[in-house]
């Protein structure tokens, strides 16, 4: 698809793609306690694959590709992204969860050293520094004592960890995808990408079903249902966001999720985020920007 360069068009997309993405994560979180994180991922990516081929029907999207194995990596790395995901919504409240992977551009700039032959000046890597202060900060401080409620009972305390250390190695998992989607997208259209990410994804986690499935009762289907839903029309969002502008313009736009992160745990949960929440988040999100702002700037350089 042509870029539009319709700004306007590519943030209500973005937004959009950014509330139902922490709707979905809501919904993963409620159902965490009894079904276990994989299989809930197989609902997410199997329940999102009739719209994301409903969408490329419409745009008589194609499957030949020369670059299968391209696209096996870009699964890879998207299913352990999501595993991270996934896992860490289990056991720690949904803002810091969603702070930690807005850990993506601080790997994603460590990333493009040896896969695009970059070489990130002092500004980029004072953000990447302060981006992982910002980590620990969540991770050590308030956050890390505050979450041990969410933790099922019986379930041992170094799981906390377990999830804090999964939230902020998702970024790293989502910076290789990102590596591997701009390799791809040299050929490959968006869609096509989308398309083979949809079902590749869905046959790894199918994988998973036999050592882990745990039969759902009748309450728990609409919210599977809902992930699943949810999730695609997000993805056909997202897609659409980069479609109508270009990625430096709407980047801004992404933190919002942390906004809606916030709202549902205190609404859902009762959780209040506490200082070092929110000054790491704060740290985070500003390293986040900042290296958009430099990558900008050396665009138009």
């Amino acid at each position: 698809m042509p870029l539009r360069h319709d700004v306007r068009r590519g943030a209500l997309m973005m937004l959009g793609a950014t509330a139902l993405f922490t709707v979905m994560g809501a919904l993963v979180k409620a159902l965490g306690d009894r079904i276990p994180f994989p299989e809930l991922m197989f609902f997410r990516n199997a329940l999102a694959l009739p719209v994301v081929l409903l969408i490329g029907l419409r745009r008589h999207v194609t499957l030949r590709t020369r670059r299968f194995p391209g696209h096996v990596a870009r699964a890879l790395t998207g299913t352990a992204a999501m595993s991270c995901s996934f896992f860490s919504l289990t056991v720690l409240p949904l803002a810091e969860q969603t702070a930690l992977t807005y850990s993506t551009p601080l790997f994603v700039t460590i990333l493009s050293i040896p896969f695009l032959g970059e070489r990130p000046g002092i500004h980029r890597w004072g953000a990447v520094i302060a981006g992982f202060v910002g980590i620990l900060i969540i991770a050590i401080g308030q956050g890390a004592f505050g979450a041990a409620h969410v933790v099922p009972p019986g379930m041992p305390e170094w799981i906390i960890w377990a999830g804090f250390a999964a939230a902020a190695v998702h970024g790293l998992f989502s910076g290789l995808t990102t590596m591997l989607v701009r390799q791809l997208s040299g050929t490959e259209s968006s869609a096509t990408i989308v398309l083979w990410q949809s079902l590749l994804m869905t046959g790894f986690s199918l994988l998973a079903l036999p050592f882990v499935w745990v039969t759902p009762t009748l309450a728990d289907l609409p919210l599977l249902l809902g992930i699943g839903l949810l999730g695609g029309l997000a993805q056909v969002l997202l897609t659409e966001a980069y479609a109508s502008a270009q990625v430096s313009s709407l980047g801004p736009y992404s933190y919002t999720a942390l906004v809606w992160a916030m709202l549902l745990g205190w609404v859902v949960w009762g959780y209040v985020p506490g200082p070092a929440m929110l000054a790491g988040s704060a740290l985070i999100v500003a390293a986040g920007l900042y290296i958009l702002h430099r990558e900008m700037k050396r665009r138009h350089a």
